[in-house]
């Protein structure tokens, strides 16, 4: 029986079907397909004759999907595999264009909300982070070796974090006593280096730690704009692309991205301001709440 946490129902799953507008006898890619949620919408538009290319960094997330898809007769291949490769994959198979592609952003529940992997601030895990779990470079690693400069970096760029300077400061000064080893240790680090009154948000005070060092573990500011790039020119004429993004960094590329794309007159874009979830949404997943979907249609 398919876990319940499979089932769910992926971000914006309405708007990223609208916008890609899959039809029966298509090529897509998904190239994070995670458990399968949007892949699932796509399978059943595009049918027997249609043709799935699922991508992911993470094995476990791609054997869900695999799992999940069974019960679509869609052609599927699954691929585990940073999608900074698309080109490699798609010449791998033969393919020279796709009338769609899926970039579904950030983590998904599952890595969420399973502490062995790293990824949860509420849960104590150990200080993984890595998408891709054959990757050398973990969390620890660069919690426990970088300078206190390298690291104010990394939480200033990659995670936006106001208190950058002091957080780096606290967690050189805790690692000389033992080892930063698990996210409970990280999470009490931050708390601990964040003036008082400023502990107390909405949002847990380490979210953006975690963000930094997720995005520099998985390198994937620089995947996004690299695989952005590579997969525009294999968009048919009139085919889309469409991207949820999570956080600011991430959607910036894509606005720069496609705009420069737009100004040498490869693409148009279907929405000039990113489509945002419903309120309803929202509330039934409060995940979504920073979700962005742009999209663009290939047109020469």
């Amino acid at each position: 029986m398919m876990d319940q946490e499979i089932a769910h129902i992926p971000v914006m799953a309405q708007e990223v079907m609208a916008s890609l507008n899959p039809h029966p006898g298509q090529v897509i890619v998904d190239c994070t397909i995670g458990m399968g949620g949007h892949a699932a919408g796509i399978a059943e538009k595009i049918g027997a004759k249609g043709l799935l290319i699922g991508i992911d960094r993470d094995l476990s997330s791609l054997d869900m999907a695999r799992e999940r898809l069974k019960e679509y007769p869609v052609k599927a291949n699954f691929i585990q595999r940073d999608f900074r490769f698309i080109d490699h994959i798609l010449d791998d198979l033969k393919i020279r264009e796709v009338d769609g592609i899926l970039y579904d952003l950030g983590i998904s529940s599952y890595q969420l909300e399973n502490p062995d992997r790293g990824f949860s601030i509420k849960m104590d895990g150990p200080l993984d982070m890595r998408m891709d779990r054959d990757n050398y470079i973990s969390a620890y690693d660069l919690v426990n070796s970088l300078s206190e400069t390298e690291i104010s970096f990394i939480l200033k760029h990659y995670g936006e974090e106001r208190w950058h300077h002091r957080i780096a400061r606290y967690l050189v000064r805790r690692r000389e006593k033992n080892p930063i080893e698990s996210t409970r240790d990280l999470s009490d680090t931050v708390l601990r280096a964040i003036p008082q009154r400023y502990r107390h948000q909405r949002i847990h005070p380490a979210t953006r730690t975690f963000q930094a060092f997720r995005i520099a573990v998985n390198r994937e500011l620089e995947a996004l704009e690299i695989s952005l790039n590579k997969s525009i020119p294999y968009l048919k004429n009139g085919g889309r692309l469409c991207v949820i993004a999570f956080h600011s960094l991430e959607d910036r590329i894509v606005k720069e991205t496609f705009r420069r794309f737009r100004r040498e007159g490869t693409i148009t874009l279907i929405n000039k301001k990113p489509m945002r979830p419903a309120e309803k949404e929202i509330d039934e997943n409060p995940r979504a709440r920073s979700a962005r979907l742009r999209v663009a249609e290939r047109i020469t």
